[in-house]
């Protein structure tokens, strides 16, 4: 697939944060796992990507269908309802 340079540093982005799964990339950029772990071996230098690599690999967070909950909420974190703050 061919990217223009703003779609691919936005890839390299995603791909380069721990907590964006592998699957919002394939549904944002329609490229699997595999796809992007040869454009990052591309795009990055061999140091960079190996570092990269040992950081993602097993990561639970970049899998979402291993991944246990899907957004972290603090306790501390009022709840919203109906467009309003409620009290404690």
């Amino acid at each position: 697939m061919e990217f223009s340079e703003r779609e691919m540093d936005r890839l390299i982005e995603m791909a380069w944060e721990d907590r964006t799964p592998f699957d919002a990339i394939a549904a944002q950029f329609g490229v699997g796992e595999g796809e992007v772990i040869k454009l990052m071996r591309r795009a990055m230098k061999p140091s960079s990507f190996k570092m990269w690599r040992k950081r993602v690999q097993g990561r639970k967070t970049k899998h979402s269908n291993r991944q246990e909950t899907l957004r972290f909420k603090s306790t501390r974190q009022r709840n919203i309802s109906n467009n309003r703050i409620s009290n404690r």
